[in-house]
């Protein structure tokens, strides 16, 4: 049984899911793949889980980086989890590319040469946003690319964690604050 619980943030209506102690999913409302990883059965209720969340995405939308994670249960694929754990060590403010992370991901499994284009299949399926920072993930040439939730709030958020970029959007991206 999975249990569900909602956010109203800055940047859209999110809902949590959880089967119990750990969190296994965060979605805006409508974005892509929402809800992918949640059980059919599933109801409302509160959680511990959710009130830690809660405080997460509170501290997050102040503008500040939160110093703590959630429980979280990773429901993927091993390939996916890999990506996902990398994703992971992207520090708040900073960007990677799909490259930077198929590098690691090779590196770490050795299972030879990673394409970039099954690293962007991978984030573009995470299924806790923000926590698992898929929105600081950019191509090589600096494009902001593809977001689940929507290229116009990875933008915003990106922003909001000072992360610079050129005023159209697609490119010039620093890896600093």
């Amino acid at each position: 049984m999975d249990y569900v619980s909602f956010y109203q943030s800055p940047a859209g209506d999110m809902m949590m899911a959880s089967s119990g102690s750990a969190l296994s999913g965060l979605w805006f409302s409508g974005q892509k793949y929402f809800a992918e990883t949640l059980h059919a059965d599933h109801k409302e209720r509160q959680l511990p889980v959710f009130d830690e969340t809660k405080r997460w995405l509170d501290t997050y939308f102040s503008g500040r980086e939160p110093d703590f994670t959630p429980p979280l249960d990773m429901r993927a694929t091993a390939f996916r989890r890999a990506v996902w754990e990398i994703l992971l060590t992207i520090p708040y403010g900073r960007t990677a590319t799909y490259g930077e992370i198929a590098k690691k991901v090779t590196g770490s499994t050795g299972t030879g040469r990673m394409a970039a284009r099954a690293v962007g299949g991978a984030v573009g399926h995470n299924a806790i946003l923000l926590i698992i920072p898929c929105h600081r993930v950019i191509g090589s040439d600096g494009n902001l690319t593809g977001y689940a939730g929507g290229i116009e709030r990875k933008i915003r958020l990106l922003e909001m964690e000072q992360v610079h970029f050129r005023a159209d959007g697609n490119s010039g991206f620093s890896k600093g604050r």
